[in-house]
């Protein structure tokens, strides 16, 4: 059984976090700090947003293979998969502050309430 669903949320998943790697790289380069942080407020903030995608993505995309053998081809999972990388996108982005900001608390709201909403919808799956 294919899981057409999952791999592709692992496959941006997999964007994503090189994504945030790169970011990383490019301050790390910029200000030429090979080890640690340096102190540099700008390498913290796109480190700690690499950290918070690693923190959660795993749990989430789980959640999101378990639902798909109960529930193959739902679209609403589909959705919630997209929205999720959607917000860690947004999120990634606003941990550089500035104009951009609004992006972590949209992707912190979004990131809590798709494992909510999975965990409901695991509990709810398993139950019937």
């Amino acid at each position: 059984m294919t899981l057409p669903i999952t791999l592709s949320a692992v496959a941006a998943a997999a964007l994503i976090n090189i994504w945030l790697s790169i970011r990383c790289g490019q301050v790390r380069t910029a200000e030429k700090v090979s080890v640690g942080d340096g102190g540099n407020e700008k390498l913290i903030r796109r480190m700690r947003a690499h950290a918070n995608f690693i923190e959660n993505a795993p749990l989430v995309l789980v959640m999101i293979a378990a639902l798909e053998f109960a529930h193959p081809a739902s679209t609403t999972l589909a959705a919630v998969a997209g929205v999720f990388m959607l917000g860690r996108v947004a999120h990634g982005l606003g941990m550089d502050g500035g104009a951009l900001g609004i992006g972590r608390m949209i992707g912190t709201i979004i990131t809590l309430l798709t494992q909510l909403g999975l965990a409901i919808w695991a509990i709810m799956s398993a139950m019937s």
